[in-house]
């Protein structure tokens, strides 16, 4: 009998590949030749697709595909890829920019409908692409829950276009999911536009006819402006200034709520300025949002005539803090952290816990509501020969016939538009009351400044693992070279957008609740990010309220870097944005004296306090008629920021 030769326990020399990465590297593959790219950076990441740059270097991040990967999985995330592809392929930034209505609804649906021709041009050409976008888009509808919207305004018109737009293009039933919104919207949009949608399929691959074809269509839909002349008859100078600057794309896929399209411009404007990540946004809302084109510059006119402008590159870190690496990063929606049957009941879980707070946050919050809104009375000028139509008086006419026609027109107001982002601290040290009363006091002022015109953002920041995580885990790997700078990995969450409604992102609070959570609080690179985000909004008065209970706190970061190195990393960030930035800066400190670092802070002892300390800052806030520039101090020369991978 033979003797079989003996096993051996060791791997095989090299590094052995993960079993997706044969697939990654196809789908790269396929999106770079149907983009036709010169130079496109593609990877995958644990957030929401999207892709920055312009035409001749975009970057495309991609969702990370699961390890046990099946033929759904695959296909939809190869619909994502191509739906990226089609549109840097088939989309001309410029004869889009010259097209797009100004009114938030109608941009809202031009950009849908638009999308919806690009990925129809794939789908009419090749099958397979066709099959991955209906995958892509069954999981988007799906997972916007769509299918459980009863009434016509809680549709999105824009989507339910769009899906309409896709039918008469391809002949494709709408998904399942998005079957619901289109029912309730077709009767409506069949009879008052459905002779133009009927002309769209002739103009498919002609973007300047197709937009002036889907312009007909809003003006049938009661949504469409003065157009006057032709758009195709704008003359060429304009669209050449309008072209000859950087024709930076942000695009990360169809809207699902209206109001994401009042910040497309600005957002490609900010990622072209600064040089940033577009960052992912919440996926119910609107699956993803996309950041489309806009004239560059237009970003720079948010902040008011006595602000300085927000520099061109800000600094984000001091001189002498560095993160060990980025790799293990990520910037998160609430949806993609937990399933949404787990949301519904952590969310019922909070509401059952603060019945008895809800009710005095409440009366705070209608209070801030009633002195927002005296700011906000509308008044009219009367009896003027041009204007709007002043239909109160014209009984006038019936009566005597002689008597002229009168007109009114509505006065300015000094309120101006404005966004407010809380940031709120997600480290371990918040768990339980005051996480508890966070969640529930974010949840109402969200509401309450909702009401009132100004839209809020709400975000939270923590660390994906203690004691480090995979950075700490690479930096041994590496042989623990000395003063390596931050060594942890961060999870920045993005519980509501600015411009996703309060009833979509109501239960993204929930996740708070969640055991395991809560983690590290590295404030700095939180509150740095915060600030990128609200420099890219197009609003003119922008707000960043932090709440936090500590001074920052990473035991791996500080095991191996001076004790005072984050400390001072956030004193720097403040500086910053206290000093050179647009953005108003408060903090609230719960337990813990935050004046020492903010020049506009207040500490609280109790949780319970947070409501009125939120409310009375803001309304603070909104009473100030002008705020002094400030002036910034004389800087000295600092040495370039150093990134270890």
């Amino acid at each position: 009998m033979a003797l079989m030769p003996p096993q051996s326990n060791h791997k095989p020399p090299g590094k052995v590949e993960a079993p997706q990465e044969p697939f990654k590297r196809a789908v790269a593959g396929c999106l770079r030749a149907m983009a036709h790219v010169a130079q496109l950076d593609v990877a995958y990441a644990a957030e929401k697709p999207n892709v920055a740059g312009n035409a001749g270097a975009a970057r495309v991040r991609l969702p990370e595909p699961p390890r046990k990967l099946t033929r759904q999985d695959a296909a939809i995330l190869r619909g994502h890829a191509d739906s990226i592809a089609l549109r840097l392929a088939c989309h001309d930034a410029a004869i889009h920019r010259r097209l797009l209505p100004q009114a938030p609804q109608a941009r809202a649906v031009f950009e849908a409908v638009e999308q919806a021709r690009v990925e129809a041009i794939g789908s009419k050409r090749m099958d397979g692409v066709a099959q991955n976008l209906d995958a892509m888009l069954e999981d988007r509808f799906q997972h916007a829950r769509y299918g459980e919207i009863r009434e016509r305004s809680d549709a999105p018109l824009e989507q339910a276009v769009a899906m309409i737009v896709r039918e008469r293009l391809t002949g494709r039933k709408p998904p399942k999911g998005a079957q619901r919104i289109v029912d309730l919207w077709r009767p409506l949009v069949e009879q008052r536009a459905g002779r133009d949608l009927d002309q769209l399929a002739g103009t498919l691959e002609d973007q300047r006819a197709f937009g002036q074809s889907i312009r007909r269509v809003l003006s049938a839909l009661d949504m469409g402006e003065d157009i006057g002349s032709d758009a195709s008859e704008e003359t060429e100078q304009s669209d050449d200034q309008q072209a000859g600057g950087d024709d930076t794309e942000a695009f990360e896929g169809q809207r699902d709520e209206s109001a994401d399209a009042a910040q497309a411009q600005t957002s490609e404007a900010a990622e072209a300025d600064s040089d940033t990540e577009v960052e992912a946004a919440d996926a119910s809302s609107g699956d993803f949002e996309a950041e489309e084109e806009g004239d560059l510059g237009e970003g720079d006119q948010a902040a008011d005539a006595h602000r300085p402008p927000p520099r061109t590159r800000p600094e984000a870190r001091a001189p002498d803090y560095q993160a060990f690496t980025h790799k293990f990063d990520e910037t998160i929606t609430a949806e993609a952290l937990c399933e949404p049957e787990e949301l519904e009941r952590l969310r019922a879980y909070l509401d059952k816990q603060l019945q008895n707070l809800s009710s005095v946050v409440g009366r705070l919050a209608n209070r801030l509501q009633r002195r927002l809104l005296a700011q906000q009375n509308r008044s009219w000028e009367f009896d003027l020969e041009e204007g709007i139509l002043d239909t109160a008086r014209l009984q006038r006419i019936v009566i005597d016939p002689q008597q002229p026609l009168s007109f009114k027109r509505e006065k300015d107001t000094d309120f101006r538009d404005t966004v407010v982002t809380l940031l709120l601290d997600n480290s371990g040290s918040m768990r339980g009351r005051p996480i508890t009363v966070a969640a529930t006091c974010a949840d109402i002022l969200a509401r309450t400044l909702e009401r009132c015109g100004v839209k809020v953002e709400i975000l939270g920041f923590t660390t994906k693992a203690w004691k480090g995580g995979q950075s700490r885990e690479a930096w041994l790997q590496a042989g623990k070279p000395a003063a390596p700078g931050r060594l942890n990995d961060l999870r920045h969450i993005i519980y509501k957008a600015a411009d996703a409604p309060w009833r979509r992102a109501r239960k993204n609070l929930g996740l708070m609740m969640r055991e395991g959570l809560l983690k590290e609080n590295i404030d700095g690179e939180a509150l740095d990010w915060a600030h990128k985000r609200l420099l890219a909004r197009s609003e003119q008065r922008r707000i960043l309220m932090m709440i936090s209970d500590g001074a920052p706190v990473d035991d791996s970061t500080l095991s191996v870097n001076p004790g005072n190195y984050l400390e001072r990393h956030l004193r720097y960030v403040i500086e910053e944005i206290e000093t050179r930035s647009p953005v108003e800066l408060i903090a609230i400190g719960i337990g813990h004296d935050v004046t020492r670092y903010y020049r506009r802070a207040v500490t609280i002892v109790d949780a319970e306090e947070l409501g009125g300390a939120m409310t009375e800052k803001l309304a603070e806030l909104f009473d100030e008629k002008a705020v002094p520039a400030p002036t910034p101090p004389t800087r000295t020369k600092r040495a370039p920021v150093v990134t270890v991978h």
